[in-house]
């Protein structure tokens, strides 16, 4: 493929993905969505978050540990009930990061 070919390519591909992000938020500023459909958007970032986080904590090493001896898994659920306590998220950051570091220190 030519330098020139590889150029247009990322041209097209960028405009496509402008495209359909700014045809859905310019058609959703135009029309009046359901109340069901609002409310159910109010998921979709935890649930994007969810989807990215979970297999990170649940499969550190490319195949399912729910030991001990995974500390991710671990520091992800000291930070989930920090998160469901305080409702603090810089707070969730800290601990689940300092729990980390401390259980790959220690063992």
């Amino acid at each position: 493929m030519s330098a020139a070919s590889i150029w247009l390519l990322f041209l097209a591909i960028g405009l496509g993905t402008f495209l359909l992000r700014f045809l859905f938020i310019y058609l959703f500023g135009k029309i009046e969505m359901p109340d069901w459909l609002r409310r159910a958007l109010r998921f979709v970032p935890a649930a994007a978050l969810a989807a990215l986080v979970f297999p990170a904590l649940t499969h550190p090493a490319g195949h399912l540990d729910l030991s001990l001896n995974n500390f991710r898994l671990l520091a992800g659920l000291g930070g989930a009930v920090v998160a469901w306590k305080t409702r603090n998220v810089l707070l969730t950051i800290l601990v689940g990061m300092i729990l980390l570091w401390l259980l790959e220190f220690v063992f």
